[in-house]
């Protein structure tokens, strides 16, 4: 079926970004999937990024970058640039959370969300009020929202050719994502400090109160901060960890960083909550814990783990190949009018 797909990117970063980013990434590695396999796709995103398919751009520069730049009008000029030419295309593909949808029911193509989670409860009557008449994926069945309906469940996939196998690692143990109280980093120094190994965190800052109270004053030569990697330092650090430690405070409603571990051969130590249970197989690819005794345990039977089956699980089930055709399906579902 021939199919015309407008790509709604976010414009926090560039679309694929350079460093932290992770809704940017994902829009990326469907887009460029999506050329391969001969869709005709138009991704909106920042004038510097970088794309095969066609590119759309009314802003320059992510304005997480541009701090000249104003957030909510350049969120403005990119969302109705998307609208204004939405009769060039068969469906629309938003990425943007919930503020397009405001926009779906004055074009006639439809629009088709992918919900990368929930901020705060206080956007979900957005999404309810569109509910019928547009259609919405979630990357985890855990992160569905029981008021709305959804047309799939899509898990993100990764380029595994970005991720290199190594299965003979390092000591340390690493903590890799954004340093907010949500992802647990003052968590995961606990837990090396109980396991007697060196702790590498990277990340992007993202609450600095909690990294001035919480992490900086437990750096030293055995806890270091190495700050926000790009995409060959984070290949690296995961590549050569021992194990990863998730000691997530809330339900992630995915958790792109432990697949990118599994892709690496490296095991995951996860606090079950959220899509942990959809990503981890426990006692296989990694741990689910509750507590920080426990991911201590966890640690002390990695080697239980196998690396090389780590990876294998990752290519079986994470790859861009396989989430690049679950859109496909659904696109096609939609357009022949099978979704109704």
């Amino acid at each position: 079926m021939y199919m015309k797909i407008a790509m709604i990117s976010p414009i926090a970063w560039r679309t694929p970004p350079r460093r932290y980013g992770p809704w940017e990434q994902i829009v990326s590695l469907l887009t460029e999937g999506l050329f391969k396999n001969g869709i005709d796709v138009t991704l909106f995103a920042t004038a510097d990024s970088i794309t095969k398919a066609k590119l759309h751009a009314v802003c320059p520069k992510g304005y997480a970058e541009d701090p000249e730049s104003h957030p909510k009008v350049l969120e403005c000029l990119h969302i109705s640039e998307v609208f204004e030419n939405a009769s060039q295309f068969d469906l629309i593909h938003n990425h943007f959370d919930f503020l397009p949808l405001s926009y779906s029911k004055l074009v006639k193509i439809p629009l088709l969300t992918t919900i990368h989670g929930f901020s705060s409860a206080k956007i979900v009557p957005v999404y309810k009020k569109y509910n019928r008449s547009s259609h919405y994926v979630s990357i985890s069945d855990s992160d569905r929202n029981p008021a709305l309906e959804y047309i799939a469940t899509i898990h993100h996939g990764i380029n595994l050719d970005h991720f290199t196998f190594n299965p003979t690692p390092q000591e340390y143990l690493l903590f890799f994502g954004r340093i907010h109280p949500d992802k647990g980093a003052y968590e995961a120094i606990q837990i090396a400090k109980k396991c007697n190994r060196k702790l590498i965190i990277a990340g992007i800052i993202q609450d600095e109160a909690y990294f001035d109270k919480k992490v900086k004053p437990c750096l030293n030569d055995e806890i270091s901060f190495v700050g926000n990697a790009d995409p060959q330092k984070r290949d690296t650090l995961l590549g050569n960890a021992f194990a990863l430690l998730h000691p997530i405070n809330f339900a992630e409603p995915f958790g792109l960083s432990v697949v990118e571990a599994l892709a690496c051969g490296t095991p995951v130590v996860a606090f079950n909550k959220g899509s942990m249970p959809e990503i981890i197989l426990n006692g296989e690819n990694g741990f689910l814990v509750s507590a920080i005794d426990e991911a201590v345990s966890a640690v002390k039977n990695i080697t239980q783990i196998n690396r090389f089956f780590c990876r294998k699980d990752a290519e079986q089930r994470f790859s861009v190949q396989r989430m690049v055709a679950d859109y496909i399906k659904v696109y096609q579902k939609i357009l022949s009018g099978d979704s109704v």
